[in-house]
């Protein structure tokens, strides 16, 4: 759980549970409380203590346990966008451990037809959150989170215009368009497929 690597940050930094919950501006036993409830962190006080530690991030992500990447609903990679997106438990459909897909932060079923024939619906695609925009490969399949549209699966390429970034489907029945910049909320890249026949 995200409570159990960030007392062990915690620990690693040398902290008392109070100095650090002092500085985050959380109250007294916060921490503890969270422990003993089996609870999470909740995302605004998640969000304090990121602004406040900022290597945490880099040390959730290398040091929490995963018996391969997890495979979760649209619903719950909606907050992929989000500074705080943390998958929970309950939020993991299952897990696949598959050796050439390295640095995955999640996996989630393609829905529809746009992207065929590379993607059919109930494919499987493991994706890499791209936390720097201006790392666009152009052409590219990425899974993009928006606020009005939800979760698309697309190739994007530079658009003619400004503060816009242009949508492809494979499948040509789905015309190209152009998505407002200050819409999407996350990018996360296609890295690998699991296709079930």
């Amino acid at each position: 759980m995200l409570i159990d690597v960030v007392l062990k940050y915690i620990q690693d930094k040398k902290l008392s549970k109070y100095a650090f919950e002092q500085a985050v501006g959380l109250s007294n036993a916060y921490l503890a409380n969270i422990k003993k409830t089996g609870s999470e962190i909740q995302p605004d006080k998640l969000k304090l203590i990121l602004e406040k530690y900022l290597d945490l991030e880099n040390y959730l992500e290398s040091n929490t346990p995963s018996d391969g990447a997890p495979l979760i609903s649209h619903e719950a990679a909606a907050g992929f966008g989000t500074a705080i997106f943390a998958i929970k438990d309950e939020d993991i459909m299952g897990r696949y451990v598959v050796p050439d897909f390295t640095n995955i932060d999640f996996m989630i079923r393609v829905k529809g037809s746009s992207m065929y024939p590379k993607y059919s619906s109930g494919d499987i695609v493991a994706c890499r959150i791209i936390r720097e925009s201006r790392f666009i490969q152009w052409n590219k399949p990425y899974i993009i989170a928006t606020k009005e549209q939800g979760l698309l699966c697309k190739r994007l390429r530079q658009s003619e215009k400004k503060n816009h970034i242009l949508a492809i489907s494979d499948n040509k029945d789905y015309p190209p368009f152009d998505i407002p910049s200050n819409e999407i909320t996350g990018i996360a890249l296609i890295v690998g497929t699991i296709r079930l026949e």
